[in-house]
C-alpha cells in the first residue's frame, strides 16, 4: 500500500503552500477614484495640523493612514496612546552625574528618537480614546508643541490620530477639552461599494489634492476676510466652551480653533476643493453650528456683486448652484431696495429674465415677488415681465398642488 504524499515528500515546507495562497490573496490593483474624506485628511496634513478620524472600529482607519502615508511618501510610526504610560509621552527622567549642576534631562522614546533622525514622517496615535485622562494630559505638549521630553519633532513630521465611539471602544474615555481642541476632528465612515470592489481585488486609489501656487494670495485672503468677518458680527462664535461633556470631546470653537479653520479654507481654496471638503475640514475645526455659519459666509462672499449684474444684465454669469443662484438674484433685490429708480428696477427684471432662461424657473419665483412688490406708480411695466409671469404662474400651482398632495396624504394616515 503505497503511502499518502505530503507536501514534504514534494519537497515543500509544510506552510508553503499556504504562504503561496496569501501571497494570492494579498495581490490586488489599484484605481483612481475620487474621496473627500481622504481629500480632506491630506489637506489637513498638508497644512501641517493634527487630525483625529472618528469611526467604528474595522472600518478601514489605519488602511487610510496607510495609503496616505506612502503617497505622501512618508514613513509611517504607528504608537497605540492607550497602552503607553505618562512618561513615555513626557519623557523618562535620566539622572546624570551631577543633577544639581546638569539637572535632570527627559529622555524621549526611541520612535520619537527614529522620527527625528528621518527628519520627516507621519506619527500615527491610534485608540486615542482608550488613553487614560493621565496619559491624554502628557499628549498636550506633544500634539501642540511637538515635544516630548527635552527633543523637538522636526517640522516634517504629520501627527493624525485615531478613535472609536465610546458606545463602540473598549474601555474608553471622554477627550479632554485642551485636547480635543487641538484636533481637527474628521468623522470616517466605509463606502459599501468600495468595500464589496475592494474585496473582488480592486481598491481604490485616492488622488491627492495639489495647490495651485497662483492661488495662494488670493486663498490667504478670502480664508482671513471670511474668518474675520464672521467674527467681527458674531463675537460669541470666538469661543464657545460646549455645555454637555462628550460635546467638549469634539471640535468647537476657541481662538486656536479659527486658527485652524482659517488654515484650512486657505489650503482648500489653493486646492480647489469641492465644497464637501471643504465642509468637512471647517466642521470638523470649530463645529457643525460655527462650521456652517462659516460656510454659509464663504458663499456670500463668492456671490457675484448685485451692482456688476444690475450693469450689465444681458452678459451677466449667474452660479450654477441652485441655492447661491437664489441668493444671488435676492441680492440685486435688495440692491434695488437700497437705491430704487426705473432702470435699476428695469435691468433687475431683465436679470430675473435671463435667470429663467439659463436655470430652474423657481429660482425666480421669491426674487421676482419682491422685485414686484418695488414698482411705484408712474413706473411701465416692462417687457421682460411678461416672460416671466408664465414660469412664476406654474411654479405657484405646482406649490400648491404639492402642498394639497400632503395635507390629502396626511389626512388618509
Amino acid at each position: 500500500m503505497t503511502a499518502p504524499s505530503t507536501p514534504a515528500a514534494h519537497g515543500s515546507a509544510p506552510l508553503d503552500v499556504a504562504e503561496e495562497l496569501l501571497t494570492m490573496l494579498r495581490t490586488t490593483t489599484t484605481e483612481p477614484r475620487p474621496d473627500v474624506q481622504l481629500e480632506a485628511l491630506a489637506l489637513a496634513v498638508a497644512a501641517d495640523l493634527p487630525v483625529l478620524l472618528w469611526g467604528e472600529p474595522g472600518i478601514g482607519k489605519t488602511a487610510a493612514l496607510t495609503q496616505l502615508a506612502e503617497s505622501l511618501e512618508l514613513p509611517l510610526t504607528t504608537v497605540i496612546a492607550s497602552v503607553h504610560e505618562p512618561s513615555d509621552f513626557s519623557g523618562l527622567p535620566v539622572v546624570g552625574d551631577d543633577p544639581a549642576v546638569q539637572g535632570v534631562p527627559m529622555a524621549p522614546p526611541d520612535w520619537a528618537v527614529r522620527l527625528v533622525r528621518a527628519g520627516r514622517g507621519l506619527l500615527f496615535l491610534d485608540e486615542l480614546s482608550t488613553a487614560p485622562p493621565a496619559v491624554q494630559a502628557a499628549l498636550l505638549r506633544l500634539v501642540l508643541e511637538r515635544r516630548i521630553g527635552s527633543l523637538r519633532l522636526p517640522p516634517g513630521v504629520r501627527i493624525v490620530a485615531a478613535a472609536n465611539p465610546r458606545s463602540s471602544a473598549a474601555d474608553s474615555w471622554e477627550l479632554s477639552p485642551p485636547l480635543a481642541n487641538r484636533f481637527v476632528h474628521l468623522q470616517w465612515t466605509h463606502d459599501h461599494e468600495v468595500v464589496v470592489r475592494g474585496l473582488g481585488g480592486t481598491w481604490p486609489r485616492a488622488t491627492l489634492p495639489q495647490l495651485d501656487p497662483e492661488a495662494l494670495p488670493r486663498a490667504v485672503d478670502l480664508a482671513r476676510r471670511a474668518v474675520c468677518g464672521l467674527l467681527s458680527v458674531r463675537p460669541p462664535l470666538v469661543h464657545r466652551l460646549p455645555h454637555q461633556e462628550t460635546g467638549r470631546g469634539g471640535p468647537w470653537p476657541s481662538p486656536r480653533s479659527w486658527e485652524m479653520a482659517l488654515r484650512l479654507i486657505a489650503f482648500a481654496t489653493a486646492a480647489g476643493s469641492a465644497r464637501e471638503v471643504l465642509s468637512l475640514l471647517v466642521r470638523g475645526a470649530v463645529g457643525d453650528g460655527p462650521g456652517l455659519e462659516m460656510l454659509a459666509c464663504l458663499d456670500r462672499m463668492d456671490l457675484p456683486d448685485p451692482e456688476a449684474l444690475l450693469a450689465d444684465p444681458s452678459s451677466a454669469v449667474l452660479p450654477e448652484r441652485g441655492d447661491r443662484r437664489q441668493a444671488a438674484l435676492e441680492g440685486v433685490v435688495t440692491a434695488v431696495r437700497n437705491r430704487p429708480d426705473k432702470p435699476r428696477w428695469d435691468a433687475a427684471w431683465a436679470l430675473l429674465a435671463r435667470a429663467l432662461e439659463t436655470g430652474a424657473p423657481d429660482l425666480v419665483v421669491v426674487p421676482a415677488t419682491g422685485l414686484a412688490a418695488l414698482r411705484q406708480e408712474d413706473w411701465e411695466v416692462p417687457q421682460s415681465i411678461e416672460r416671466l409671469a408664465g414660469a412664476v404662474s406654474l411654479s405657484r400651482r405646482a406649490d400648491d398642488t404639492a402642498a394639497r398632495v400632503a395635507v390629502a396624504t396626511r389626512a388618509g394616515r
